[in-house]
């Protein structure tokens, strides 16, 4: 009796959020799936289970293998750049340079704007007008006499996807240095002194005492990315519309459930997307839970 009073309260206080994220989370992922599973390819009609009929046809569709590669390259090239970026402004800040405090404000920014705002800007930025109607970055590199790097940016056959990125990676870069300078910041100067003492140079500092211990934010950098990257949406419509050269597989879902009005096609989509987010996501939280317990013993 004493045992229930003491967790009675507070489940009776999150009991609100867990019904609403039963409902809402888990009650909307089992209605996605219901339709995934069935042949209802309108909106009104009778559906019947048809297991997994829609999972392997989408991949006969022409435009689906498209989406999913350009989804990689964006996630590739997203992740990789923003991170890179991300840990060398960190790196920067943390080597106290004058004016840090302004920098960081100014590398935060970004972040205040939103994906839609953000691809209204380089949509102008990377307008792939040619040289002598040039805009945006075009018309600087002709000012620049830098002729040979006017490009189509992401109407680029070969590499538009990657272009696309760069509006992502610019917004992100601020808020992942600001993990990575904490993760910097963490780490005992002691150890760094100990080192230096013991005669390694600054750079060798960083590359085996102070990176090894920022592990855990490399990682959950990895997994804040790739899965905002998985399900891009926002930025590709505000840039490229609802061009097939720039298909993502979340456009390519929107289309068909509010256009076509294929809602077992649309929540088919939905399902692989969600599986690629659990891919990223399903390892971490078991990697935390186990370093968790191995810390508690």
């Amino acid at each position: 009796m004493k045992r229930a009073r003491t967790w009675l309260p507070g489940l009776l206080l999150v009991s609100p959020s867990i019904l609403l994220i039963g409902v809402f989370v888990y009650g909307m992922i089992g209605w996605n799936l219901r339709l995934a599973l069935s042949d209802q390819h309108r909106p009104i009609q009778d559906a019947d289970f048809v297991g997994l009929v829609n999972f392997i046809e989408l991949w006969d569709e022409a435009r689906w293998p498209g989406a999913v590669r350009n989804a990689v390259i964006f996630t590739v090239v997203f992740v990789g750049g923003a991170l890179f970026m991300g840990w060398l402004l960190g790196l920067l800040l943390d080597k106290g340079i004058k004016g840090e405090a302004t920098l960081r404000t100014i590398y935060l920014a970004p972040m205040a704007v939103s994906f839609i705002a953000t691809g209204v800007v380089w949509r102008w930025l990377m307008n792939p007008a040619p040289a002598d109607r040039a805009t945006g970055l075009n018309a600087l590199f002709v000012e620049l006499n830098l002729d040979f790097l006017v490009n189509n940016w992401w109407t680029n056959p070969e590499f538009g996807m990657a272009a696309m990125a760069l509006p992502a990676i610019w917004q992100l870069s601020g808020y992942i240095m600001a993990l990575f300078l904490a993760g910097f910041r963490g780490v005992s100067e002691d150890l760094r002194e100990a080192a230096r003492v013991d005669g390694c140079s600054e750079w060798r500092v960083y590359l085996y005492i102070v990176m090894p211990q920022l592990r855990p934010v490399t990682l959950s950098v990895v997994i804040i990315l790739g899965h905002m990257s998985l399900k891009v949406f926002d930025l590709i419509i505000a840039i490229a519309g609802q061009q097939i050269i720039a298909d993502v597989p979340a456009v390519y879902m929107w289309q068909m459930v509010f256009e076509v009005r294929d809602p077992a096609v649309g929540a088919t989509i939905a399902s692989y997307m969600l599986i690629a987010v659990a891919a990223f996501v399903v390892p971490y939280l078991i990697w935390s839970i186990r370093k968790e317990r191995s810390e508690g013993r």
